[in-house]
């Protein structure tokens, strides 16, 4: 359970209709079978201990009587397992009689939560049967076996140990509701919602039900375990298949496709993440009806996980969603250019053009803009500068690319004026530090700046998100522009986009250009500051020096999206890029990011307007507010700790 993790179950058990300790005895064999597996929370379906499609039966003597003795079995046969269950079944107080689960661990009881509004819609129609909770308002306790339970739809269990463990029970269709109990759960702090249900299936009804717990999972703030009866109840008039599905708010961690023999679903779902998109989304904030917190004991440990941790987050695997993301940004990043363009009355749109990747995204990006405000592409100016650390290579590819795409192209050398420059302010030219390199970029953004003024025009930047948050630009040098197309995308996808638009140009039968693009993409990554080696290429890669956008870029998604901590980042890290890094490189950029983002946070600061693209941004106006001379000392600690 460190880091907020815990290993929770849905099992849908072989059963037999009104036959409670058949039932208990396949129950009691996957409790156990979970607690070997970790399993720390396991929700079993609705009415599990008699089975839900037992009908005129529920009145029976027999099978309530059965029922309660069942339950009372499993709680003694459990007793020694670490596992919290949930157990559904029909329980009688005062010759009412209500659809109850029973959450049970260590051998007793913790609570019986009653079903809010049994439906009269439904094929099953559990209304006929079954009283809705308010029937039993005046009861908040129920006497069971020698024992004051407490009783109630109100009722919140919460772990001593874990602040972050908070659960409920919303029974079968009480999710249905106009407002469900899990919304009134949700705003007194729960972040797990254990949903014992009893679902038919129809054709499609499991597609849909796994669309629409996902959208109230995160509607809600919560994540859900939910646990559907199947095999085993009664066909007399409709089938029910055992679906069951585990969320983490958006994220579907895993699934029991309805008819599956499979009688575990399990996963991990972070419960720290959810507690702290609950922060971020003030979900606790509304008034709700008030719930009964019951406190029990957890002992803490390490969960082990196996639920996907994805080690690219900003770039989907599926190749389709891929080409329909790429296709998303750069329409956002189109659309954003063009309203810019218009308001800002710009007679032209100014780029400095490397040849690395960030500058043909912006190229692309502008190319676009002006053909939907249907202008000439002259009116985008593309300068190359070269300098000192300018190789041939990319100097050729922007070449290409501006010819290909037909617009405004401009060389300026920029040797004599940066020499001019080491010379007025007394620099040696030989000493290669960081006055040698941000001279360069600073005297391009000035040519920039300067030619975009003769021309009535504007400057567009080509920083990328990554390189905001390591702070790698130089202050008012590539830091400044007018607007920053790439401001919110990531290294990691600009590399993505521009071998979408490589592909794009081949499927247009642009050669030259898809050929110039697939170049781009496939050079390292660099500023091109310092010489180039004696073989005339590329002696400054910028992964040398601050470390794999791979890695940087799953810290920040982490970091920015769930508020993990360093040694949460470090151990996810470890799962996901394991295979590609051994510790001591993860654990040496991690504490290059941390010391990295706090130090550099005056640069975003103050950096140009850009379209948010995604869920992760660095912008000061909304997406990402600190201090710039917030300290990082807990968080560098901690990194050196690990």
């Amino acid at each position: 359970m460190k880091h907020g993790y815990i290993q929770v179950a849905a099992a849908s058990p072989r059963l037999r209709v009104a036959d409670p300790f058949f039932n208990a005895d396949e129950m009691i064999r996957l409790t156990r079978k979970g607690a070997e597996k970790g399993v720390r929370i396991l929700v079993f379906p609705e009415l599990a201990l008699t089975g839900c499609t037992c009908k005129d039966l529920f009145f029976s003597e027999a099978l309530l009587s059965g029922a309660k003795r069942a339950l009372c079995q499993y709680v003694k046969e459990t007793a020694a397992l670490p596992t919290v269950s949930v157990v559904g079944l029909p329980l009688s107080i005062k010759n009412k009689l209500y659809n109850v689960a029973a959450v049970v661990y260590h051998g007793a009881i913790l609570g019986f939560v009653p079903k809010t509004r049994p439906s009269a819609n439904s094929l099953l129609a559990d209304a006929r049967y079954f009283q809705p909770s308010d029937a039993c308002d005046k009861e908040v306790f129920v006497y069971f076996e020698g024992e004051d339970i407490p009783f109630g739809a109100d009722l919140l269990f919460s772990s001593l140990e874990m602040p972050a463990l908070r659960f409920a029970v919303e029974i079968g269709t009480d999710i249905d509701l106009v407002t469900p109990p899990s919304l009134d759960y949700s705003r007194e702090g729960a972040t797990l919602i254990c949903h014992p249900t009893a679902s038919i299936e129809t054709v499609g009804a499991s597609e849909k039900r796994t669309a629409a717990l996902l959208a109230h999972s995160e509607r809600i703030g919560c994540a859900y375990v939910s646990a559907s009866a199947g095999y085993g109840e009664s066909t007399t008039d409709l089938v029910l298949g055992g679906h069951c599905i585990i969320t983490e708010t958006d994220t579907l961690l895993a699934e029991k496709k309805p008819f599956s023999e499979a009688a575990l679903c399990l996963s991990q779902p972070n419960l720290s993440t959810v507690s702290y998109k609950k922060r971020r989304k003030d979900l606790c904030a509304a008034a709700s009806n008030g719930c009964r917190e019951l406190f029990f004991s957890m002992p803490l440990e390490d969960t082990e996980l196996t639920r996907p941790i994805d080690p690219h987050p900003f770039v989907p695997s599926d190749p389709d969603v891929l080409f329909s993301r790429c296709e998303s940004i750069l329409a956002i990043q189109t659309a954003g250019l063009m309203q810019r363009i218009e308001k800002a009355y710009a007679q032209k749109i100014v780029l400095g053009i490397s040849g690395g990747l960030d500058s043909t995204l912006a190229l692309l990006v502008m190319a676009r803009a002006i053909d939907r405000l249907k202008r000439p592409r002259t009116d985008i100016i593309a300068v190359t500068m070269p300098c000192f650390g300018t190789t041939n290579r990319t100097k050729n590819n922007a070449t290409v690319l501006c010819e290909e795409l037909g617009v405004d192209f401009r060389c300026v050398d920029i040797f004599d004026a940066v020499n001019q420059h080491f010379a007025d302010i007394g620099h040696d030219p030989q000493n290669r530090n960081v006055v040698y390199e941000n001279a360069q970029a600073r005297e391009r953004t000035q040519i920039l700046m300067d030619i975009a003024n003769a021309c009535g025009g504007m400057v567009i930047g080509t920083g990328d998100l990554s390189e905001l948050a390591l702070g790698w630009a130089t202050y008012n040098g590539d830091q400044m522009s007018m607007y920053g197309v790439n401001a919110d995308v990531p290294k990691t996808l600009v590399r993505h986009l521009v071998a979408h638009c490589a592909l794009c140009a081949a499927r247009d039968g642009n050669k030259m250009l898809a050929d110039a693009l697939e170049d781009v993409v496939n050079t390292p990554v660099s500023p091109e500051l310092l010489p180039a080696d004696e073989k005339g290429e590329i002696a400054q890669k910028t992964e040398d020096l601050v470390g794999p956008y791979e890695i940087h870029d799953f810290y920040l998604y982490y970091m920015l999206r769930y508020g993990y901590s360093p040694s949460h980042l470090y151990r996810l890290a470890c799962y996901a890029l394991g295979s590609r890094y051994d510790t001591d490189t993860l654990k040496k950029w991690l504490k290059v990011f941390i010391r990295r983002f706090f130090s550099q946070q005056f640069k975003r600061s103050c950096m140009p307007d850009g379209p948010k693209v995604g869920s992760v941004g660095l912008s000061p106006r909304g997406d990402w507010m600190m201090p710039s001379d917030a300290s990082s000392a807990l968080w560098q600690q901690e990194a050196e700790a690990l």
